[in-house]
């Protein structure tokens, strides 16, 4: 599975809008409004490469009120459960 961060500036009167247009598309797993350099940050999870091109640059890129987009797919991924597991001696 491929993880991709996108990193959305939008026009002001359509981040509400856009998060919840966003939400729908398939392949955008999670959608939160931010604050700081960007408006709002999609969470994009993919089987392949070519799906994440087309969710990217054929569905969001293509949705109103979107000023531009900046893409960062995840190589490996950190979690409280994955630590936890890598850890665990199994002594239930």
């Amino acid at each position: 599975m491929i993880s991709a961060f996108v990193l959305i500036s939008a026009r002001p009167d359509r981040i509400a809008a856009l998060a919840s247009e966003l939400a729908d598309v398939e392949g955008v797993a999670e959608v939160y409004s931010v604050a700081g350099d960007v408006d709002i940050v999609a969470i994009v999870r993919v089987p392949e490469h070519d799906q994440l091109a087309e969710v990217v640059t054929g569905h969001i890129a293509g949705l109103d009120g979107i000023i531009s987009t900046r893409s960062m797919v995840a190589y490996r991924a950190h979690s409280r459960h994955d630590l936890e597991a890598m850890f665990s001696l199994g002594t239930d």
